[in-house]
């Protein structure tokens, strides 16, 4: 078998929006530069994602200088979005914490609102005090993240998914196979490995920069809806429950946490540390 590198590196400036593949990412202590920045909330100041709205796959933000955005969506006329002045903040909840966000224009509510049918603000995240820490029992103090679900970045391999596509064409539903690694919203995706490896791994160089690989990703509902067309189906969760379930959590990927920072670019070797 080759050696391990990096084959593709994903960002998603706005959460659960459409992916943005990218040839290199500048690695930050709480992910990569321009990952999860920005993200929607409803009226009560909580996080909104896939989970409640299915449609936000198909909207995308791809990321300007200086950190706005532009989005579009399909037979929509796009809009440029700047970084919001932070003076005007809320504390918004996002998965049982609270994270103080600036609001952006209006003109970003109503292009969201129009074609998911909610009323939904965006917001940014700017100012690296106000990031949440990691969660304890797995980070070290003063180890933080942006607006990703627990962790600073997400690995995926390609062999794995080679392997769970195999097991989901054996299954009850053939008929969605194979799945696309976008269903898993990866950072970085590692080809070369055998599959399933990076359940070993502890720590990992990507390039010159070190991550410590500290828990398995628990996958949910949005891995069962189709990044292009919105709809959802049973894979993969049908097919991890029954060979990927640790208790309740059923599992695909893992979560890391920079020990250092860096660039890291698609074609960089990934060496196993321990």
């Amino acid at each position: 078998m080759s050696s391990p590198v990096l084959g593709a590196v994903y960002i998603h400036p706005v959460k659960s929006l459409a992916a943005c593949a990218a040839e290199q990412a500048v690695v930050e202590p709480w992910g990569l530069g321009g990952d999860r920045r920005w993200m929607l909330i409803d009226t009560d100041d909580r996080v909104v994602t896939q989970r409640q709205q299915p449609r936000m796959a198909q909207l995308s933000a791809d990321p300007l200088p200086g950190g706005g955005l532009a989005l579009s969506a399909p037979g929509s006329p796009s809009l440029t979005v700047e970084v919001p002045d932070p003076v005007r903040t809320v504390a918004a909840e996002l998965h049982r914490s609270r994270v103080e966000v600036a609001v952006a224009a209006g003109a970003a509510h109503a292009w969201f609102g129009a074609r998911l049918g909610a009323e939904v603000r965006l917001v940014h995240l700017d100012a690296p005090s106000h990031r949440r820490p990691v969660d304890p029992e797995f980070g070290r103090p003063g180890e933080t993240v942006s607006l990703a679900d627990e962790f600073p970045l997400l690995l995926t391999t390609r062999s794995s998914l080679d392997a769970l596509n195999s097991l989901v064409a054996q299954g009850d539903h053939p008929e969605e196979g194979p799945l696309p690694m976008n269903r898993f919203r990866p950072n970085v995706v590692v080809e070369g490995t055998a599959p399933w490896a990076e359940d070993g791994w502890r720590r990992i160089a990507i390039g010159e920069v070190a991550f410590r690989v500290v828990k398995p990703c628990g996958r949910c509902v949005v891995t069962t809806t189709d990044q292009r067309t919105a709809e959802r189906g049973k894979e993969p969760l049908r097919t991890l429950a029954r060979h990927r379930r640790d208790g309740r959590h059923l599992l695909f990927g893992q979560n890391m946490i920079p020990e250092g920072s860096g660039t890291i670019r698609a074609g960089d070797p990934v060496r196993v540390l321990g």
